[in-house]
């Protein structure tokens, strides 16, 4: 039989490893899932004759080789900084790697040692990234095709808590990383293109910068920048682009309200507070405030950023619990950011019934003809309950549908790859129809770039 290597069985495995295992008779597949921890994999796999699970210790160099060695194709669903090491193994013993991070420079330096050995390092094909590079370039490729300019392109991409599931008043919950969302935006500016200029945005400002836009059945929702928009302008093929705008969804009022923690430092991930496991969420709010003998922690922090008794942001902070003097920070050491975490953990971890929602739109504007024309495309998906989830759904299903691909030689380019061919994006984007992972496109009258961002 075929092996398939995973190596990592977090949260976005469940829907990885069924696909895997529901093809493994048709597909001649054997599963081999390694973590420290296999509790989990165990119940994912059940009695499967298909597949089992092996603790496996990615840093013991004898006990990843031997696994690697052992496998026809390595899926790296590790933390991204743990890739490279694998990388390199499968190198050197002629494996296949299908991993859904971003493409690391020390993973790009390993692009000409693959393409000497015909070995395939598929990276970025999860969801952001993966299935934003393949809908992306599958229309602009056609708008190619057809003989048409491309003058514009935005991208968006939202993890939220699904409608049903929606009852806070921040229309939020994390349904990834808590971290990543807590330091988003930080390490520099934001910067695209907006009609020939290039825009930056200040980390400072990032949140109070944003623009609108609609998915059908599912409402309005905000955007702000991603750090980087032009970091595939020349892989997309749009050096001569007027616009290019990426970012990241929240449903309308989310980052009016962040912006409070932007702005008094609690995001800051580069310092840590003192004697911060003896601290309340009330004394981690005051400690960002000025000294008052006589005014509440309240009262402050409403003066301080003029925020009203009566607006809204006042009500998300008060629903956060961020007063309350009897819950402890517990942290020893932490920074802000991790502080801040804690706290956010309380209220916006999903519960054991919620389900979670990845929402994507593209916006293209293009000349044919004389003419300028613009195609509207959005996808919308949902998550199933806590195991199946829709960042699990649609991070896992594209890196399990590329490794099968692989292994049949439909995807034959060796070296560093990411998702952005032919090749690769028609037959994956394909098969995730049959899973309900779809675009709604629309051709609507040009509108050119947001307004509100001019």
């Amino acid at each position: 039989m075929r092996k398939i290597l995973i190596i990592g069985s977090g949260k976005s495995t469940s829907y990885l490893l069924k696909y895997l295992l529901d093809k493994s008779v048709s597909e001649n597949l054997y599963i081999i899932v390694g973590d420290l921890n296999i509790e989990n994999v165990k119940n994912l796999i059940g009695n499967h004759q298909n597949a089992k699970a092996i603790v496996l210790d990615v840093f013991n160099e004898t006990n990843r080789t031997n696994a690697i060695r052992n496998a026809d194709v390595v899926i790296s669903m590790l933390p991204a900084r743990f890739h490279i090491e694998v990388a390199k193994d499968c190198i050197l013993y002629n494996k296949h790697m299908v991993t859904a991070s971003y493409v690391s420079p020390e993973m790009q330096a390993l692009n000409e040692d693959a393409k000497a050995k015909g070995i395939i390092l598929m990276n970025e094909i999860g969801v952001d990234p993966g299935i934003d590079h393949m809908s992306a370039m599958q229309v602009l490729d056609r708008i190619r095709d057809n003989g048409g300019k491309i003058i514009l392109f935005e991208s968006f991409t939202g993890g939220l808590v699904a409608p049903e599931s929606d009852n806070n008043l921040w229309n939020y919950k994390f349904t990834w990383n808590p971290r990543n969302v807590v330091i988003a935006g930080q390490g520099g500016a934001a910067k695209f293109l907006q009609e020939g200029t290039y825009k930056y945005i200040p980390y400072n400002r990032l949140f109070r910068r944003t623009e609108f836009l609609d998915i059908d059945n599912f409402g309005r929702f905000e955007v702000y920048a991603n750090r980087d928009s032009l970091k595939y302008q020349s892989v997309y093929k749009l050096d001569n682009v007027k616009t290019l705008y990426r970012g990241t969804m929240r449903r309308v009022g989310f980052s009016r309200a962040w912006n409070i923690f932007v702005t008094l430092g609690m995001t800051d991930d580069s310092y840590t507070i003192d004697d911060s496991e003896n601290m309340s969420y009330r004394d981690f709010i005051n400690a960002f405030l000025p000294y008052s003998p006589s005014d509440s922690v309240e009262l402050k922090l409403r003066h301080a950023l003029k925020i009203d008794q009566d607006d809204i942001v006042w009500d998300k902070l008060v629903e956060l619990d961020i007063f309350n003097p009897d819950k402890q920070v517990i942290l020893k050491k932490a920074t802000p950011a991790q502080i801040l975490q804690k706290i956010l953990m309380d209220s916006w971890a999903l519960a054991q019934h919620d389900k979670d929602m990845i929402v994507m739109y593209h916006k293209f504007g293009y000349e044919l003809h004389g003419k300028k024309h613009q195609i509207d495309a959005n996808m919308a998906v949902l998550g199933k309950d806590q195991t199946y989830t829709a960042m699990a759904k649609t991070v896992g299903l594209p890196v399990a549908i590329a490794a099968i691909a692989i292994l049949n030689g439909k995807i034959t380019t060796p070296g560093v790859q990411i998702p952005i061919t032919k090749e690769i994006y028609e037959p994956i984007l394909k098969e995730l129809e049959n899973f309900g992972i779809i675009f709604n496109e629309k051709e609507i009258p040009y509108l050119g770039y947001n307004p509100l961002n001019n």
